[in-house]
This record gives C-alpha cells, structure tokens and sequence, in this order.
C-alpha cells in the first residue's frame, strides 16, 4: 500500500491491521512519534492525518491509504508549527521531552484550525499526558501563541 508521509508517498509492506506508530517508527525511521500507552490515551503517539490529530498507536495503516500523514519530523515545514515549535522553546516547555512530540502535532492542529483560541479552545485541545509536569509551561506558550501573552488560564 501507498502512505504520504510528510509530503512524500511511501510503499508499505504492512498488514492492514499494523498500527500507524509501528510503521513510522520500525518502517520509515520516524521515530519523533512516541510509543507511549497504546490505548490513544496519552497522546504521544499523535500525528496529523489531513491536518487532523490522530493517534498512531491504534490507528491501522489500512484506514491510511491517500491520507496526508504529518508526523513531528515535519511540523516545521508547516509556518504554524514553526511558530509552535519556536513558542515551546522560548517558554522551555520540555522537561524530558517524550511527549512533547505529541505535544507540538497537537497544539499545531489546534492554531491551524482556531488561529486565536479561547482558554476552553486550549484547554479542550491540549489534553496530552505530560509526565513530568510541565503543563503550566505548556499553558504559557499557548497563550502567547493565542496572542494572549502574560494572561493567566
């Protein structure tokens, strides 16, 4: 089967069923894409599947063919998730870093939908699992990307 990949179409020798995550990660290399809970709970598994969040840990390869697939290697391509990307260094969002992968897809989904989003637009959208904690930096930066810097949510 044929996947698009970060713009690039791909030839995959997979099983239908095959999860996404395995197929990015063991398949193509892309290993931005985290292995986290394996039940679409945390999130650090999401990609962009035409432009919307999905998580690649139960999401079977099938369901995939002439989808545009976004995986974090590639979100700097996009302006908006530059802007992420620069917004989660300046506030030092990461900690350990595993989830923010899922993190960055996310928020980038969010901004390219609502381009100013209200708290409850952030706060129904970042839901992410952070394990280490870093959810009030996480805040920080989407409310300077919201443009609402220096506001509390």
């Amino acid at each position: 089967m044929q996947l698009t990949v970060n713009g690039t179409p791909r030839e995959i020798d997979a099983p239908g069923d095959t999860p996404l995550l395995w197929v990015l990660r063991d398949d193509l290399g892309l290993t931005g894409t985290k292995y986290g809970c394996g039940l679409a709970q945390c999130g650090a598994c999401s990609v962009l599947v035409d432009g919307q969040v999905m998580r690649s840990c139960v999401t079977p390869v099938e369901m995939l063919e002439g989808a545009e697939i976004t995986t974090i290697e590639a979100i700097e391509s996009d302006p908006v998730g530059a802007r992420v990307v620069e917004k989660w260094v300046e506030h030092q969002v990461p900690q350990c870093g595993y989830c923010q992968s899922g993190q960055v897809v996310a928020a980038t989904a969010l901004l390219k939908e609502i381009p100013e989003p209200t708290e409850e637009d952030i706060r129904a959208t970042m839901v992410n699992l952070c394990r280490c904690g870093t959810y009030n930096y996480i805040r920080a930066a989407m409310t300077d990307l919201a443009g609402r810097e220096g506001e509390t949510l």
